[in-house]
């Protein structure tokens, strides 16, 4: 049972529907990740500007490498 509220795949509109779409075709599913920014896409879309800034300027192994080691460190099993 989740604590963070959430919009439905069915309740989805706008920016939050073409999000939740972009991510079932990516993933055939749509991530919680993904779903927890629902209440603001806006910060979804934010987020992934980030995340890809960073990532462009590494190599994917070492982007992965400190994801994990990031995750280790807080204890983060997700």
């Amino acid at each position: 049972m989740t604590f963070i509220k959430t919009i439905s795949h069915e309740q989805a509109e706008g920016l939050v529907q073409d999000q939740y779409q972009a991510a079932q075709k990516n993933n055939g599913y749509v991530p919680n990740y993904v779903k927890a920014f629902s209440l603001h896409p806006e910060v979804y879309d934010a987020w992934t500007k980030l995340i890809g800034a960073i990532r462009s300027k590494m190599r994917l192994r070492r982007y992965e490498l400190v994801t994990f080691a990031s995750a280790m460190a807080l204890e983060c099993t997700y």
